[in-house]
């Protein structure tokens, strides 16, 4: 998909949720539809990162470009259903266990620390899931078109691109375990947390093109997003003590974190690629 056609679904993703965060605003009021708007902003962001990672998976196992859209509609299938998943347990949990908050805020504070200063293992194809998958079935060394299987001399095994299938919908648990905790510091409505993930995630696919040819220039916005989970993991956390951050505040904050990382980026980029 083109840079300029994979923006033009961008766009059509983001009006879809705008439309939908209207009727929120008109059948549940306008604290709702702030709720929605914070939590789908939170979605989207972390997503990005969640793509970059997508980037590497592939670019890691040469996958080329026309095999790439069919492991992304399996993988964005598979966040659906997770993403239902994570939010009916949290959301139970939460209301049987008030002080999870507080839990979920020190995961996401360590999370966004550890983003911003930790280092990343690019060294996608000795990852400990692709040692368990070589284990329950052979892997063969080749692709074989689009095909997740391929049987030869009478043995079924696994092709590259679904031990790649499988690492995305691995990476999107890991993903969802950040996610999820970090949209309970602005709602724990469970059709408020659905919604704004789904939408999130319906535009993932589009906005993977657009960062598969962009990429480089958007490589500080982690920095945005580390900010953005450490800046949730805090508003949980200042609940312990009484202290509630307004929802229209939280998407100032997280809307501008965003911002300011993605200029930053583009930038940075152009400053160095001037220079």
């Amino acid at each position: 998909m083109s840079t300029k056609k994979a923006l033009i679904w961008v766009a059509f993703w983001i009006g879809l949720a705008l439309v939908f965060n209207a009727g929120v605003y008109f059948f549940m009021g306008q604290e709702k539809a702030l709720e929605f708007m914070g939590g789908f902003v939170i979605e989207k962001s972390l997503s990005i990162d969640n793509l970059f990672l997508f980037i590497m998976v592939f670019s890691s196992f040469g996958i080329k470009p026309e095999y790439q859209r069919r492991v992304l509609n399996y993988g964005i299938a598979g966040a659906l259903v997770l993403r239902l998943v994570f939010v009916l347990l949290g959301v139970t949990i939460i209301n049987k266990f008030h002080w999870m908050l507080y839990i979920f805020g020190a995961i996401l504070i360590f999370s966004g620390i550890k983003m911003m200063f930790g280092h990343e293992d690019n060294n996608v194809k000795d990852s400990r899931i692709l040692k368990v998958i070589g284990r329950l079935i052979p892997v063969s060394d080749s692709l074989e078109g689009d095909r997740f299987f391929v049987r030869k001399n009478k043995v079924l095994y696994a092709t590259p691109l679904l031990a790649v299938l499988i690492v995305i919908e691995f990476t999107d648990i890991i993903f969802a375990v950040d996610s999820i905790p970090a949209i309970f510091s602005i709602t724990l409505d469970p059709f408020i947390v659905y919604t704004s993930n789904i939408f999130a995630i319906l535009g993932l696919r589009s906005m993977y093109f657009v960062l598969g040819n962009l990429h480089e220039k958007f490589k500080y916005v982690k920095y945005g997003v580390a900010l953005i989970l450490t800046f949730t993991g805090l508003k949980l956390a200042l609940l312990m003590f009484g202290v509630h951050i307004p929802v229209g505040l939280s998407l100032a904050v997280i809307v501008s974190i965003l911002t300011v990382s993605i200029v930053a980026s583009v930038m940075i980029s152009r400053k160095t690629g001037e220079a």
